[in-house]
């Protein structure tokens, strides 16, 4: 049964793998016949045309004139990533700016299977280097994250990833996990009050494309005493508003 599941599994991966192949092949501006393709591939003229007929009634090819080339579907892909990468450069200038303006640590956080990962940072804090990952319901970018999804995914975060406790403040219950994001919603900032590292507090926003995707969460964090007093939320909380809407305008005017 194993074995059955296992060839499976390869005939899959070889299948995606031609279909890319077979794309791959398709950026030459002219010469993209069946018979072309085939020959540039060195796939079967039968394969090539089982695939793009697949590829095309996706919407990723288009055939006109029994020539091929890349469809719109494809396109929109493209200009996804290319905001994305925007995105994540916009948003290195303002952490560093952040950081230079509120003397705190600033860093920018998205979310990759589950995790936060640290992307940008202003800072030394040996705990955020860059690429690191982080449990997303102890840290305060984690749980703007958290908020922004619907209650069935954030289950699926539960189930899969747990609540481990860090410090006597973790958030390890699910009930009061969904109290703290249903807070974060209608304050629209989240808050870390020593719930991954004792002595260490946060506060985050999102960060949305002019599409309103989510791109990621912008904090600022240190040490208890400069965190706790509530003017200083609001306070940081309006000065990462105003960074992540500058980002947003940036994606969208350039």
């Amino acid at each position: 049964m194993n074995t059955d599941r296992n060839a499976e599994s390869k005939s899959g991966v070889e299948t995606t793998r031609k279909s890319f192949e077979i794309l791959e092949a398709l950026k030459a501006e002219e010469g993209n016949s069946i018979t072309e393709l085939s020959q540039r591939t060195d796939l079967s003229k039968s394969t090539v045309y089982r695939h793009l007929q697949t590829l095309t009634d996706m919407g990723y090819v288009i055939e006109r004139d029994a020539e091929y080339s890349v469809g719109l579907r494809l396109l929109e892909i493209s200009e996804q990533t290319r905001n994305r990468k925007m995105g994540y450069t916009a948003a290195k200038r303002k952490v560093f700016e952040l950081g230079q303006e509120t003397d705190e640590r600033a860093v920018f956080l998205v979310e990759e299977e589950f995790e936060g990962v640290y992307l940008h940072r202003y800072g030394s804090l040996q705990d955020t280097m860059i690429g690191s990952r982080r449990p997303l319901h102890s840290l305060a970018a984690g749980k703007t994250i958290l908020a922004e999804w619907d209650d069935e995914r954030v289950e699926r975060f539960i189930d899969e990833k747990g609540l481990e406790k860090h410090t006597e403040n973790t958030i390890t219950d699910s009930d009061a996990l969904f109290a703290e994001l249903e807070r974060i919603r209608e304050c629209g900032y989240a808050i870390n009050e020593e719930e991954y590292m004792d002595g260490l507090c946060g506060i985050a926003v999102p960060i949305y494309t002019p599409d309103e995707e989510l791109l990621g969460a912008l904090a600022l964090f240190g040490p208890t005493s400069r965190f706790r007093d509530e003017y200083i939320h609001e306070d940081f909380a309006k000065k990462l508003w105003d960074k992540a809407g500058e980002i947003k305008i940036t994606l969208a005017y350039g």
